[in-house]
């Protein structure tokens, strides 16, 4: 799952968007005075890909890749989810995809100081409003995989992963719900005492 997805899950546990940003972050032990609530949000962040790795959905999607390519599977599943979402929002969300951007880039632009423990700034509500809102359109996938290409030291492996990703779209589609609410069923942990 991507920034999306996360973002949606927060939102149905209830707990602060940013955690669904920072848990791709912070790495390691969460700082001491982090709140509670947003503690949980980044471990859900954290319990989710771990699910999603895990899912017997997932595995069979990225056993449909080519043994060169099977290694960046997992980062194209996760936009291609993420596009998946998007495209099909009304299913699963009754506020617009663009207002829920908006606010979801707000709240996390609002917790910019945690983005500081790890060393990173928090994005732009702007930008990063549109970002979520660009998963929807083929084009705006094609340049989030790209961007995220540009990020590995062998971004051509993902390049090469990333041809004919249209036509994984069906099947991955068709998965979408399932995988959506057996992660949905993990929930917040329950606040240590």
């Amino acid at each position: 799952m991507n920034f999306l997805a996360h973002l949606w899950l927060s939102e149905h546990a209830r707990l602060p968007l940013a955690g669904a940003v920072l848990g791709d972050t912070l790495r390691g032990a969460l700082p001491p005075q982090m709140p509670e609530p947003l503690r949980q949000s980044v471990q859900l962040h954290r319990r989710v890909d771990a699910a999603t790795d895990r899912h017997p959905r997932v595995q069979a999607a990225r056993a449909g890749f080519a043994d060169g390519s099977r290694r960046y599977a997992g980062i194209l599943l996760d936009v291609l989810y993420d596009h998946l979402l998007a495209r099909d929002w009304p299913a699963f969300s009754t506020e617009p995809l663009p207002a829920f951007a908006r606010r979801a880039a707000q709240a996390v632009a609002a917790e910019a100081r945690w983005f500081g423990h790890a060393g990173h700034p928090a994005p732009q509500p702007g930008p990063f409003a549109a970002l979520l809102s660009s998963y929807g359109a083929s084009d705006g996938i094609e340049l989030a995989l790209r961007r995220t290409a540009r990020r590995l030291r062998r971004p051509e492996g993902l390049l090469h992963a990333m041809s004919g990703w249209q036509g994984r779209l069906p099947r991955l589609r068709d998965d979408l719900p399932a995988l959506l609410a057996d992660l949905r069923a993990l929930g917040p942990e329950p606040t240590k005492v």
